[in-house]
């Protein structure tokens, strides 16, 4: 693009331009060169009109007087001003009509010169006038292109112009590797960002690219000013495997990592209110159809949350029940899988705000933080903030009543809570409209269509080009963000949120058990007042076999979690005796050769290894280290291409599995060291000199 209304390539020079002229032939100096660098642009015409007259006197003398010639020059000059009216038809009419009466005139006038001679008759006289006036034209329509702003149209009035962005300038570009930015400049009084908007699916059009890859950001001080950014290729669709706890054990204040955007950059919410960063505590709407990975990306917040200290969640699924949230039971200080348990679940929550409001006024708090969860100064036990989430709320709702969650989502914040509704579909018919309102953020996965993207997410966020609905089911985990402390301009990007494996939320139930915070005594009388039962002898899941192996892999936090094959740890059948008297002379265990083997109860498949004992595990660093060392063999044999399977043989050098290279791989990508190439599963190696620029 240039900066101009025509959307030329950055990089492209245009001689017509103001201030580009210079860029032709500038070397010396001098005021001969530096007028024929100026007239460069303007010669054209002039030397068609000149060679048109010179060819006619070898024409004259081959082909006077012939009457062949005659009939096939009559031919070509008709054919040619033809083929320039039928050529002309994408552009302008005038410059259509312009350039087939030039054609016509100049080929009528060399068949006639051909034949009968450049002199002859008033032929001489016509070329003397007419062939410098033809030029002329089409100097002044050259010159008439520059503006008295120094703006150019191009021939076809620029990709900016057909999508109705006319004297639309572009002010400045930012080309990554996989993202473009431009920043546009539009008529004062004339357009709006609200047109640019308008205009994006035709500019998606016009670059060859995915509708919502195509988006726009406004300038929150200026309405005249607004950017685009253009990303031509899908880095998310390789699945983004869930890489561990982002704070473990630390506070529910910290940020939860959902996923990440197309730029490699977390994707990241947050629950409780921050004054210092203006931020609100969060009420969320999870939306998105059936197969569309909106349970899949709570499972993984909710495996985030219970693996901080100072909060407790309540959650509740009357329709799936153990289905979606069975693995996490075990960590939750309530489940509720039925509708009589999520019903008395919302009279708890109702009666806990007034209960924890006061107690946060009781100590000098305006709303909810981290000390508050500590033992407070009169040797009071703290109070955890409360996250609700209710999975498949459309049938909660529609069992109870549309504005169930609306008194809830209006008073909670200032108590601590944290209020979440997932569901597919947040139409008025399911959500009332005062609901809908309460929800500040929302978390969008594939919808059916762009009346249903509508019900969660902000025109802002439409308005720039998000597009969930052209996702539908096809592309499980991607989705727009819109949250309390996102800033919006993400809320238009793509993110993908993690997979995380049951495994992954075995351990965190077991690993954090004694890490995360119990009931408070205040809620916990509140909900016991007004659910009763429900409340009091509510299922308590047992946690998962403790690990009894950990593999220490340097992320603090992570201890018994292996970061490919999940947690690592005996079972309760595995009994392990540590008497010292069954040590052998070498200070080895002894084993009796002749004892039976125990009855095999997994079994794991494993890839050949080599002859010798077994390599050392590399921590993660060191392996993303091997990762890159090897990267750097492959371009210095020469090769210009790679595919993970080309990492893959060289596994037991990282001493990871296949999914990590894998994954690795797919990072490679999002840093810009390797490049998607047209044929799936190949990458294109950036050279190393070019990356480090």
């Amino acid at each position: 693009m240039s900066g101009s209304n025509n959307m030329a390539h950055p990089l492209h020079l245009d001689p017509n331009q103001p201030g580009q002229q210079g860029a032709y032939g500038r070397g010396g100096g001098g005021v001969g060169e530096y007028l024929l660098d100026r007239a460069k642009p303007y010669l054209p015409p002039w030397l068609l009109a000149g060679g048109t007259g010179v060819l006619s006197l070898p024409a004259y003398g081959m082909w006077g007087g012939s009457a062949a010639a005659s009939a096939g020059l009559t031919l070509a000059s008709v054919g040619l001003t033809v083929a320039t009216w039928w050529a002309g038809k994408s552009t302008t009419q005038q410059r259509r009509l312009h350039s087939a009466i030039t054609v016509a005139a100049g080929t009528s006038w060399f068949t006639a010169a051909a034949l009968a001679g450049p002199a002859a008759g008033p032929l001489g006289s016509l070329y003397l006038i007419g062939a410098p006036a033809l030029a002329a034209t089409w100097n002044i329509r050259q010159i008439l292109r520059v503006n008295a702003d120094g703006q150019t149209a191009s021939a076809d009035k620029g990709l900016l112009e057909k999508v109705g962005l006319a004297k639309t300038m572009v002010t400045s570009a930012k080309v990554a590797p996989n993202k473009a930015t431009f920043d546009l400049q539009l008529p004062p009084g004339e357009l709006t960002p609200d047109d640019v908007a308008k205009a994006l699916p035709r500019l998606a059009g016009a670059f060859k690219v995915a509708k919502n890859a195509v988006r726009m950001t406004t300038d929150p001080d200026d309405s005249s000013r607004a950017s685009i950014t253009v990303v031509p290729n899908d880095l998310l669709k390789n699945t983004v495997a869930f890489p561990g706890p982002s704070h473990a054990g630390g506070s529910i204040a910290d940020p939860i990592v959902v996923g990440i955007y197309e730029d490699g950059t977390p994707a990241m919410l947050w629950f409780p209110g921050d004054p210092q960063a203006g931020r609100n505590a969060m009420h969320l709407i999870v939306m998105g159809m059936t197969g569309s990975g909106k349970s899949e990306g709570g499972i993984t917040v909710l495996g985030e949350v219970v693996t901080r200290r100072d909060v407790i969640v309540w959650a509740s699924d009357p329709a799936k029940a153990e289905q979606t949230l069975g693995p996490l039971l075990p960590s939750l200080d309530w489940a509720a899988l039925d509708m009589n348990s999520t019903k008395a679940m919302i009279e708890a929550l109702r009666a806990s705000i007034p209960a924890r409001t006061a107690w946060l006024a009781k100590y000098g708090y305006k709303q909810w933080e981290p000390a508050c969860a500590e033992t407070q100064a009169d040797g009071s036990p703290g109070m955890p903030y409360l996250v609700a989430w209710f999975e498949e709320a459309a049938k909660t709702i529609r069992e109870t009543d549309d504005d169930v969650f609306t008194g809830i989502a209006q008073e909670a914040r200032s108590a601590g809570i944290s209020l979440v509704i997932s569901l597919q579909r947040a139409s008025g018919t399911q959500v009332s409209t005062d609901s809908r309102a309460s929800f500040g953020s929302s978390w969008v996965f594939g919808v059916r269509d762009e009346r249903d993207a509508g019900f969660a997410l902000p025109d802002e966020a439409l308005d720039a080009g998000a597009a969930p609905h052209t996702w539908k089911d096809k592309k499980p985990g991607y989705s727009y963000l819109v949250a309390n402390g996102v800033p919006e301009t993400f809320w238009a990007t793509p993110a993908r949120s993690y997979l995380t494996p049951t495994d992954y939320l075995h351990w965190a139930a077991v690993t954090f058990a004694d890490v995360r915070s119990a009931c408070d005594p205040v809620t916990a009388g509140a909900a016991a007042k007004a659910a009763g039962p429900a409340f009091t002898k509510r299922t308590r899941h047992p946690l998962p076999t403790a690990p009894a192996a950990p593999v220490q892999t340097g992320q603090p936090g992570l201890e018994g979690w292996d970061e490919e094959d999940g947690p690592l740890y005996l079972t309760e059948e595995d009994d392990v005796d540590d008497d010292s008297d069954v040590l052998d002379d070498d200070g080895q265990e002894w084993i009796d050769p002749e004892q039976a083997l125990p009855e095999v109860r997994t079994i794991l498949p494993l890839g050949a290894r080599p002859a010798g004992p077994p390599a050392r595990k590399l921590s993660k660093g060191e392996a993303q280290q091997a990762m890159t060392d090897l990267l750097a063999e492959f371009e210095d044999e020469g090769r210009t291409e790679v595919a993970p399977a080309d990492f893959m043989e060289h596994c037991d050098r990282f001493g990871r599995s296949r999914s990590w290279v894998s994954g690795e791989v797919s990072a490679m990508v999002l840093a810009g060291r390797l490049r998607e190439t047209e044929e799936a599963g190949r990458y294109e190696i950036v050279p190393a000199n070019q990356y480090a620029a």
